[in-house]
C-alpha cells in the first residue's frame, strides 16, 4: 500500500501510528477532516489479518464519521482509532492507558469512544489519559439503545419512501448481527409487530433474541437467502457484494453496520435492481449524537430525540436522489459534502488576540 496515496484519495488530514512495546500494543489513529469540529470516533479491537487491512478499515471509518456528523447536524469532524490485537485479551488497563496517552498527543483534535471489540469499561481506562474521551460508565455509556432507535426510525422513513407508509405492521425484517444494537432494534420492531428473522455468528445472542421477541433464527450464511421484506445488517462492514447482492429478496436495506457497501459500484447496482437502501451513516448516526450529547451535556431523552430526526433526514436523501436521479449513497454524499463545503468555506473574521 502506498499509504500517502491512500490518504490523499479522501483527503484525510492525519494519519498517527503508535507503538507501545512494554504491552504489545499497536494502535492507528485516522483524522480525516475537522472542517465541522474536533474528529470524533470510536476505537475499534480487532485481529486484522494485515497491518494494510488495519490502515484501510481505520481509513474508511474515519472518513464516514466525517460524513456522519455533517449529515446529522452535529458541530463534529471524523476520526477512527483501531488497535491491532486479540480483543478478547483480559489485560487490558495497560493497552488502553497506552492508547490514551496517544490521543492525549493529539490535544483535542481527536476525540475516541467506544466501538466493536471496546467497551465502556476499557474507555475508563483510556480516561486515566486523557480528557478527550466519551462513552464512559454512568454517562452516555453504550450507545446502542439510541443506535438501534435511529436504525428504528430509518427504517420507517425508508419504508414511506419505498412504499407510500412508515408502517412497518406485518413486515417481514432480517437481521444480520444480534450484538446490542441487534437486540434494540428487534425489540423496537417487535412491539410495532414486525416478523423477524435472525442469525450471528454468536449462538448464545441469537437464542437470547429469540426468547425475546419469538424471532425465527436461521444460520448466518443463509440470511440472505430469506424472502423478507427488509434486510437490516447490523454486524461488521462489506456484506452488500456481487455474491449477496444476487442473492437478496428483499426490497429495503437498512440496518446499523458501517461500511455495508464493499463498494460504490454496488450502491449503483442495489438501486438498478429497485433496492432501496439506506445509507449506513445517515441511519446508524444515533451512536454518534449518543456521545455528542454526552459531550455537551444532553439528558438521554434529547439524544434520543435528536436521533429521531434521522427520519427526516433519509426522507431528504431520497427526495434527492428522486430529483436527481442517483443512487441513494451519492445523494446523501452530496448532503455532507454541501455542509462541508458551506461552513468550510466560511470568510474568517479577525480577533483579538
Amino acid at each position: 500500500m502506498d499509504l500517502f496515496e491512500a490518504i490523499a484519495a479522501h483527503e484525510h488530514e492525519q494519519v498517527v501510528f503508535c507503538h507501545e512495546p512494554t504491552c504489545g500494543y499497536n494502535g492507528i489513529i485516522a483524522i480525516h477532516d475537522t472542517t465541522l469540529g474536533p474528529a470524533l470516533g470510536g476505537t475499534r479491537f480487532w485481529q486484522y489479518k494485515s497491518t494494510d487491512e488495519a490502515i484501510t478499515d481505520a481509513l474508511r471509518l474515519a472518513r464516514g464519521m466525517t460524513y456522519k456528523a455533517a449529515v446529522a447536524g452535529l458541530s463534529l469532524g471524523g476520526g477512527k482509532s483501531v488497535i491491532i490485537g486479540d480483543n478478547k485479551r483480559p489485560d487490558r488497563e495497560a493497552v488502553f492507558r497506552a492508547h490514551g496517552r496517544f490521543v492525549e498527543s493529539l490535544g483535542g483534535r481527536y476525540i475516541t469512544a467506544e466501538d466493536v471489540g471496546t467497551s465502556p469499561a476499557d474507555m475508563e481506562f483510556v480516561r486515566y489519559e486523557t480528557k478527550h474521551v466519551s462513552g464512559l460508565t454512568g454517562l452516555s455509556g453504550d450507545p446502542s439503545p439510541v443506535t438501534a432507535y435511529g436504525v428504528y426510525v430509518g427504517m420507517k422513513a425508508t419504508a414511506r419512501a419505498q412504499w407510500g407508509s412508515d408502517s412497518l405492521s406485518g413486515k417481514t425484517v432480517a437481521v444480520q448481527g444480534c450484538g446490542h444494537v441487534g437486540q434494540w432494534l428487534s425489540t423496537y420492531l417487535t412491539e410495532e409487530g414486525v416478523k423477524l428473522i435472525v442469525t450471528d455468528v454468536d449462538s448464545a445472542k441469537v437464542k437470547k433474541v429469540v426468547e425475546a421477541t419469538g424471532a425465527t433464527a436461521v444460520a448466518p450464511d443463509v440470511i440472505y437467502d430469506q424472502k423478507a421484506d427488509i434486510f437490516a445488517p447490523c454486524a461488521l462492514g462489506a456484506i452488500l457484494n456481487d455474491d449477496t447482492l444476487k442473492r437478496l429478496k428483499v426490497g429495503i436495506i437498512a440496518g446499523g453496520a458501517n461500511n455495508q457497501l464493499a463498494e460504490e459500484r454496488h450502491g449503483d447496482a442495489l438501486a438498478a435492481k429497485g433496492l432501496l437502501y439506506a445509507p449506513d451513516y445517515v441511519i446508524n448516526g444515533g451512536g454518534l449524537i449518543n456521545v455528542y450529547g454526552e459531550i455537551h451535556g444532553w439528558t438521554s431523552d434529547r439524544s434520543k430525540k435528536k436521533a429521531g430526526e434521522i427520519y427526516d433526514t433519509l426522507l431528504r436523501v431520497y427526495d434527492l436522489a428522486k430529483r436527481e436521479n442517483i443512487p441513494s449513497y451519492k445523494a446523501a454524499d452530496r448532503l455532507a459534502e454541501t455542509r462541508l463545503r458551506g461552513v468550510g468555506g466560511m470568510r474568517p473574521l479577525w480577533m483579538r488576540k
